[in-house]
Order: C-alpha cells, then sequence, then structure tokens
C-alpha cells in the first residue's frame, strides 16, 4: 500500500508489521520523526516526542510481528482442534455412528470452538416478544450466532428461531485483499416484519488475523467524522484513496461476487425496510462485532441515511473494543443517542476485549455512550464512559489472587446455575473444563459469549430511557 492509498483522510496512522525489521524498530526507540519510518504510514512530517508513546508502537510492532508469523500455523491447528472437539461433541450427545465418523464442515450441525463452548441455540421462550428484554435477548444470541458458518446460521434462524433468513455476508477488505468481515441479516417474519437484525461477527478463536486487527491501533481521522480505528474501517469497506463514497461498485465477475460489507448490508436494508414498513431494525455484535456494528451505523449517519436510521430501534453491542476519539464519540452520540437512547454497549466481568486498544496509543481511543456492565454475579451498572475506560489490568499480588477468587467463583457459579436455573443455563463439557483450568490460569475462558448471555437473560432489564 502506498501513501496515496489514503488520502481520503487528513491526518492517520496505519502501521505496517510487515516492513518493520530491527532498523525500523530500534528508529522508533531512538527518534520522534516517526514519518520517516518505514514501519508507520503517516505524514513525513509526523513527530511523537512522548517516549512512552513511541514505546507502546514498538511493543504494538512486535506483538503484531508475532502474531502475523503465527496465523497461518495457528488457523491449521485451530482447524484440526474445532474438527476434534465436533467429532467429541457428536460422540458424547449421540447424534449416531454415520456423523460420528467424520464431521461435516459443511454440515449446519457443525459448529465453531464457540459454539461448542455454549451449544445454546434456541431462543429463552420465557422472554415474550413483548418484553422488555426481548431485543437485548435476541441481539446477544445472534452474535453469538454469527460466529458460525452460513449453513448453521440458516438452520437455527429457520427451524429453531422460526424468523426469516434473509442473507448471509462473507465480505471484501480491500486493503487487506482477504475476506475479513462476516454478518447475516433476518426477520421475524417473511411477510410484515415487525423486525429486522443484523448481527456482526467477532473474532474467532483461532483467528490470529483478526485478532492482530484488535490490538493494531491504527486510526484515520475522517472529515466531519473523527479518528476512526483503521482495522475495523477497513473490514467494513472502505475504498483506496475515497475513503467512504456514497456509492462503490462491488467486484463482479468472480465466484463468489466480493462484496463490501457497509455497502452490501446497507442497500439489502434499504430493500428490507421498503418492504416491511413498520418494522424496526437492530444491529448487534460481539467484541469486533460490536465495534463493526457500532461504525456500521456511524457511517449510516455519515451518509445521512435518514430512512435507515429513522427505523433504528437499537444498537446492542457485547464486550465492544474501543473505535474512535472524542470526536467520533460525539458524532455517534449526536446521531444516535438524541433524542433516545440506541447504543447499549453491553461489557461483562473482566473481559478485556473492551479494554483495546490501549490509551498509550498516538491517538486516544476512548468509550462512549452508555456502559451497561454485569460483574460476575450478573449485577447490573450503568456506567457513562467518557474520556474512556479506567478499568486496567494489573500484575498486583492482590489481582493474582482475585482472579483466582473469581474463576473459582465462575467455576461454582457455572455449576450452581444449571441445578438451580434449569437445562438452558447448564454448562457443557468444554466450558466447565476451561473453567477447571482457569484457576491455574485465570482468564481462559476469555471474551466468552456463554456469560453475556447468561447476564442479559439473568441480570436487570436495560434501561432505556436514559
Amino acid at each position: 500500500m502506498s501513501k496515496l492509498d489514503y488520502c481520503f483522510s487528513n491526518d492517520y496512522m496505519v502501521l505496517r508489521p510487515d516492513r518493520a525489521g530491527p532498523v525500523q524498530l530500534l528508529h522508533l526507540l531512538v527518534s520522534p520523526k516517526v514519518g520517516r519510518n518505514k514501519a508507520v504510514d503517516c505524514f513525513t512530517s509526523t513527530e511523537i516526542r512522548s517516549f512512552r508513546r513511541r514505546v507502546a508502537i514498538f511493543l504494538n510492532l512486535l506483538l503484531q510481528i508475532l502474531l502475523l508469523s503465527l496465523t497461518g500455523p495457528l488457523a491449521a491447528l485451530g482447524a484440526a482442534v474445532e474438527f476434534a472437539l465436533n467429532l467429541v461433541d457428536n460422540i458424547l450427545h449421540g447424534h449416531g455412528r454415520k456423523t460420528m465418523k467424520y464431521p461435516d464442515r459443511s454440515s449446519p450441525t457443525y459448529r465453531s470452538v464457540t459454539g461448542l463452548i455454549d451449544r445454546r441455540v434456541d431462543l429463552d421462550r420465557s422472554v415474550k416478544p413483548t418484553d422488555t428484554r426481548f431485543d437485548a435477548a435476541l441481539c446477544v444470541m445472534a452474535s453469538k450466532l454469527a460466529y458460525e458458518s452460513e449453513a448453521f446460521v440458516r438452520n437455527v434462524v429457520t427451524r429453531h428461531w422460526k424468523m426469516e433468513f434473509v442473507r448471509f455476508y462473507n465480505c471484501w477488505n480491500e486493503f487487506q485483499n482477504a475476506y475479513t468481515a462476516q454478518a447475516f441479516v433476518f426477520s421475524d417474519k417473511p411477510a410484515e416484519a415487525d423486525l429486522i437484525v443484523v448481527a456482526f461477527r467477532g473474532t474467532k478463536v483461532f483467528d490470529l488475523a483478526r485478532w492482530r486487527a484488535d490490538v493494531d491501533p491504527s486510526w484515520y481521522k475522517i472529515p466531519r467524522l473523527g479518528c476512526a480505528h483503521a482495522a475495523y474501517t477497513h473490514a467494513l469497506g472502505a475504498q483506496r484513496n475515497v475513503g467512504w463514497p456514497k456509492w462503490v461498485e462491488h467486484i463482479k465477475g468472480k465466484k463468489p461476487q466480493k462484496v463490501y460489507a457497509y455497502y452490501a448490508i446497507r442497500d439489502t436494508l434499504h430493500e428490507l425496510l421498503e418492504a416491511h414498513r413498520n418494522a424496526r431494525l437492530l444491529v448487534t455484535g460481539h467484541g469486533s462485532g460490536g465495534a463493526l456494528a457500532v461504525l456500521f451505523c456511524a457511517i449510516l449517519a455519515y451518509h445521512k441515511e435518514k430512512a435507515v436510521l429513522d427505523r433504528l430501534a437499537g444498537v446492542y453491542t457485547f464486550a465492544q473494543p474501543r473505535v474512535g476519539d472524542a470526536m467520533l464519540a460525539m458524532f455517534v452520540e449526536r446521531n444516535l443517542d438524541r433524542p433516545r437512547k440506541r447504543h447499549f454497549r453491553v461489557t461483562y466481568g473482566h473481559d478485556a476485549m473492551p479494554r483495546l486498544p490501549d490509551d498509550r496509543s498516538a491517538v486516544h481511543f476512548l468509550h462512549f455512550g452508555l456502559r451497561l456492565h454485569y460483574d460476575t454475579s450478573y449485577k447490573l451498572k450503568v456506567l457513562t464512559d467518557i474520556p474512556g475506560d479506567a478499568t486496567s489490568s494489573s500484575s498486583s499480588p492482590l489481582h493474582f489472587v482475585t482472579n483466582r477468587i473469581n474463576s473459582a467463583w465462575e467455576l461454582g457459579r457455572g455449576l450452581h446455575l444449571g441445578l438451580t436455573r434449569g437445562a438452558y443455563f447448564r454448562e457443557g463439557w468444554l466450558l466447565l473444563m476451561m473453567r477447571v483450568l482457569a484457576l491455574a490460569m485465570p482468564g481462559l475462558p476469555f471474551h466468552r459469549v456463554q456469560d453475556y448471555v447468561n447476564a442479559i437473560l439473568l441480570g436487570a432489564c436495560i434501561p432505556k430511557d436514559n
């Protein structure tokens, strides 16, 4: 990529681990002139005089180089582990001898690691469409389902939820030359629908390419919008040289057709909202999927898509990382949270994902809007995170002890819920095994969707009148 690729931005900083050698890394430590460093794409006049921030960039580049080198091997290992876990799962749940031999990756019953950790696919039928928690409960299950294949998603939406599957998207990233964004759209009914939902996929367990994007503090400053996370901007379908034009041509002549996430999903929503005049719109995602969800809505506002935004009932994100600066925060708040709150950012326990990227990058990434935090007892606290999360990790002896106490509590709670709350909350063998291992390695059931599902269903209702 050349610097011309970023000319849609009036200021930017994009880290390039693919060009970071020993000379470039050493240069970061000794010189504030990062604009002359090949490992950092930015204006040549850019200087960072803070040694602390240059060290943070140096360490981040080292981490990205490591993740880049392990991407291929871990993807292969992940595929093998996922296959083996599906085989064990088939045996334990007695699907029959034919399916126990070799799980079929194209089958609508083949699960991701996330789906194996939490095997629930049915909605909690005690939560009715008229209940105040229905939107959040549907969104958290859709966010969990987004980790699965198209065949699995279609099967669950149509057969288990009795809803209308619309389309699954596997979208092209022009900057990475890869498919880096996945999402699906469904409605509650085929005709005269009351609800349309867009769910973005988060980062899968063994997908180091996506984990590298999550930890990457690269950014663009976009006029009228503010500083936005570069990796999520790329994944949503920003274009080389021009950024976010109102319309783009999808890449044709290929099978499957290469489409850009923002534009393809926006066009589908235009058609659906026109066909279903009374339908409300929900947008959701877990982890990096939550980041894509809120940025998707921000770009809708950037393009003044009033017809879509007027029908937007809520953006529910779970464990969403930081996506921009104070200017972006004000833009989103002005367009999504006035006159009523529509952006609900849910966090749980000590999940580290919402702390990414950290506050040592060259631009100050922060959270915005209403934070709905559930503790490990699923008790709700409503917080406002401006100018950012104050929570940070610690390596102190007290933190070491409290981590293990917390892991023991979560293990006991997992066993207790299955006995007292019924089969729907019974934890599977894989998650319980991870909780046992977490006694020695706290944080192992890291970033678990299971706890977000439980928090929404067992915790206090999300307030909507703030």
